[in-house]
Parts: C-alpha cells; structure tokens; sequence
C-alpha cells in the first residue's frame, strides 16, 4: 500500500528527487528523498548521509505493524541506555532546492516543514521529535503501519512530517518490524551499516555559521529536565521529564525519553 499524496511539488522544481540506499544487517532498502516537496528536512537528511552520520548506528526503536527508528548517534551501542536521547550536530548544511546555506539550532535542530500533506502511510520516511515544535533533527522513522495519527495536518499533538518513501525493499522493513523486542528495543541488535545517496546536487562545505536558519532557537529538545510528551500508537499522550535531548514515536514505558 503506496501513502497519498496531496500536493504537488514546490514550482520551480525541475531536478529528480535524490534517492537514499540503506543498507542493514537485515538486508537493503531504498528510499526516494522527497527535496522537491519539503527541502529543508530533505536535505537535512542528505548531509547527514554525506557525511557518513548514520554509518554504523542501531535501531533503537522497533513496533511491529507501527514504526522502525534509528538515527541516535548514542545508539553506536546497540546496548547504549541511552539510545534515543541524541541529535545531529549543530552545523551548517546546504539547501538542495535554492543553494542556501542552512543552520541547525540548539540540539542540532532544524524547524517543522508543514508544507506538504504527505500522510505517515506505510513505507514513508518521517521526522521524529521530543512532542515539541521545531525539535526534529536526525532521528527519523520508518512507518510499518499506516499511522495516519502522526501527521502534522490531523488533530492531536503528535506532528511528523513525511520527507520520503521506500521504494524497494519494504518487505526488510517489514521483516525488521517483527523482530523480538523488550521496551520496543530490538533483542537482536539492527544496525545501519550505511546510507549512500545518488541523484543529489553538489552541497557548500558545513560550517557552524550560515546565512540562514533552520532552526527556531525556542527549540526545547537541548534542554535539560524539561517536561515532554511521548505519542503512543493510539494517539495518546503522556508526559515524563527528561534529563537530555531525546525523540520518539513511542508506547507504553521507556528506560529515557525519546524522540517520539
């Protein structure tokens, strides 16, 4: 089952989407990079692969028929009891669709792309963040589960845009999802050997100044002991205090916050 899609691309467009090929000790996936839809996450996503970030990470996360997550860069250590509680680092990345330069916040965080009403359908790559505006950074997940909840267009507090697609491999996806767990923590551990995109423009070199921001600076997802939310695959909420920087799309109880 493909997502809808609701919107064109952005006007002025004209290049291919770049494509992502993922490759797990599970087996191989790959993913078309929506750059021409929501840039900015887009090509968040594409300098962190440049750059070899993901490289050798873990999927901390796993819910059979919900979500796989990784892009922690504590989950080095699959065993890491911190695993879910990291972000990207706060340097510059270019912009694939103008040429831009763009900075990441507080946390290595870029702000919410609401722009396209893609839906978290089955197959979509999506942005994780701590329940709070403008928090996402390099965690993503990938929906098993068609967890049309999760969109930043429906009603409740639960907002993930959707920056790509798998197209090839979602049955390693699947077969990822089903893997056993304990607190949604894959037994088994599930590493991100590497991500290698194709199809994007040359990038300027990373800095930690840029031109432009992509980050609100009133992101929270750097701030120690601050009260968050965590969504369950219900769409419910429920809060915990956190002591670090952290994103999930979660249920049920947690060893630390995460990106939800």
């Amino acid at each position: 089952m493909v997502a809808p899609v609701f919107l064109v691309p952005l006007p002025g467009a004209t290049q291919p989407n770049p494509r992502a090929l993922f490759e797990t000790s599970e087996g191989i996936f790959e993913a078309e990079i929506y750059s021409d839809r929501v840039p900015i996450t887009a090509s968040n996503f594409v300098a962190l692969c440049r750059t070899g970030f993901y490289d050798g990470l873990h999927f901390h996360r796993v819910i059979d028929g919900f979500v796989c997550q990784f892009g922690c860069p504590l989950s080095k250590d699959p065993d890491s009891p911190k695993a879910g509680q990291g972000s990207a680092p706060e340097i510059s990345f270019t912009n694939l669709r103008n040429g831009s330069l763009m900075c990441r916040g507080p946390g290595g965080t870029i702000r919410d792309e609401h722009v396209s009403r893609d839906s978290n359908g089955p197959g979509t790559l999506s942005m994780a963040n701590v329940g709070q505006p403008n928090s996402g950074g390099s965690q993503i997940f990938l929906n098993v589960g068609n967890n049309t909840s999760l969109d930043w267009f429906s009603p409740g507090p639960s907002q993930h845009p959707v920056f790509g697609m798998i197209t090839r491999g979602m049955d390693v996806v699947t077969k990822m999802s089903k893997v056993p767990t304990s607190e949604d923590r894959p037994l088994i551990p599930i590493k991100m050997i590497r991500v290698t995109i194709s199809g994007a423009p040359e990038a300027k070199e990373s800095t930690r100044n840029a031109v432009a921001v992509a980050s609100s600076s009133s992101s929270s997802s750097s701030s120690p002991s601050k009260r968050t939310k965590q969504t369950t695959k219900g769409g419910k909420t429920r809060k915990t205090r956190s002591s670090s920087s952290s994103s999930s799309v979660s249920r049920g109880k947690r060893r630390g916050k995460r990106r939800r």
